[in-house]
């Protein structure tokens, strides 16, 4: 078995018999770990960053080390600094109720691609979703991942595992006359403008909830979105920045959402002044008796109420986004205003989204041709 000589600073790196490359980590009480590559460059981008996690107090003894410490090692140390508060919560839910309770005890050393297969069999007989499986594996995959960045095992076993397809979720969208109907069963509702502003900008609930009116320009017009309200496991309701630069976008506002808004504007100048010295003075849009934030369950509930007044099958709020990207799609704005509008990452995720009405477009494209030709 040939050895290459190692560099300055570069620690013991050896070319084995099978081809990869082995970097080894000295680890307290002078253990040894071995880090695995397929090129000795690899092998010694691996090792500098293992001894920057060793100094950072990364524990790499992983021998016996089971699946569960690991995870939530994982979770505290890698990504809870780089995520927001809200997308870790969603991967501590996936490990907590998930994946620890079924391969937790297994040693992460000894995890095969196997034990990997099971855990997915096993949460689809427990009733989740090819969709919900899916997203386990992508957390397991990630953290396992991690796992061999860190030299704790030579491979990830998600790797040699399958994952369910996850299929596209179901959705349901108003119909012109529908909208039309649902806006004016509401009209006379306390959140008529919030519901009249989701169907004509597609805005988000949190995007909505977040919004102050320094953020609007009536006489102009305009709208920014700048921040959404959330609801965190510890913290409780708070205002976080947009997921990207692309969520931070203006909107241009048209004639009914000028005027839904006028009217909320004035109704609430008379609710602020019923408040007193109870008013917060958060500058909300769209809030409680006293102008503090609106809790999103209280606005799920009072919508699935406005929806039955209307008389429709029942849907979801997010679905009023999905509707006001139908619709202008449907009345030809070109996919990139409606990707922009919306604040999506590009207009091939909303081309992907909306797949469904791209036959829809090219009859209308085509249609216009042969306008333009005299046709």
């Amino acid at each position: 078995m040939a050895t290459k000589r190692r560099g300055r600073h570069e620690g013991t790196i050896k070319h084995r018999a099978d081809g990869r490359w082995e970097a080894q980590i000295t680890l307290p009480h002078n253990q040894r770990k071995s880090i695995y590559a397929r090129t000795r460059k690899e092998a010694q981008e691996k090792l500098k960053a293992a001894i920057r996690d060793l100094d950072s107090g990364v524990d790499f003894a992983a021998g016996s080390m089971t699946v569960a410490a690991f995870l939530q090692q994982w979770l505290d140390a890698a990504v809870r600094p780089s995520v927001k508060p809200k997308t870790w919560e969603g991967y501590e839910s996936i490990v907590r109720v998930r994946i620890a309770p079924r391969i937790g005890r297994r040693q992460i050393a000894k995890l095969s691609p196997l034990d990997v297969q099971g855990l997915y069999a096993a949460l689809e007989v427990s009733g989740l979703t090819a969709r919900s499986v899916h997203h386990t594996h992508r957390c397991l995959h990630r953290a396992l991942d991690q796992a061999v960045r860190w030299g704790m095992i030579p491979r990830n076993p998600c790797d040699g595992a399958v994952s369910p397809r996850a299929k596209k979720a179901e959705m349901r969208v108003l119909s012109q006359e529908q909208a039309i109907a649902f806006l004016d069963a509401n009209r006379d509702q306390p959140a008529y403008a919030l519901y009249t502003l989701a169907i004509t900008t597609g805005m988000r609930q949190g995007e909505l909830l977040g919004l102050r009116w320094a953020d609007i320009g009536l006489d102009r017009g305009r709208l920014e979105v700048r921040r959404s309200l959330q609801r965190q496991k510890e913290a409780g309701l708070v205002f976080v920045e947009p997921k990207s630069a692309r969520g931070r976008r203006p909107l241009v506002l048209g004639a009914i959402a000028v005027a839904a808004l006028r009217a909320h504007q004035d109704r609430q100048a008379f609710v602020r002044l019923a408040a007193g010295r109870e008013w917060r003075g958060l500058d909300l849009v769209f809030c409680t008796g006293n102008g503090g934030p609106l809790d999103p369950g209280w606005v799920r509930e009072t919508f699935y109420a406005a929806v039955k007044r209307a008389g429709l099958a029942p849907i979801r709020f997010p679905d009023l986004r999905h509707t006001a990207a139908t619709l202008a799609l449907r009345q030809g704005v070109h996919p990139k205003v409606v990707s922009e509008m919306l604040g999506h990452a590009s207009i091939t995720l909303t081309l992907d989204t909306y797949s469904h009405l791209v036959p829809v477009l090219h009859e209308e494209a085509a249609a216009a041709m042969d306008r333009a030709l005299g046709a």
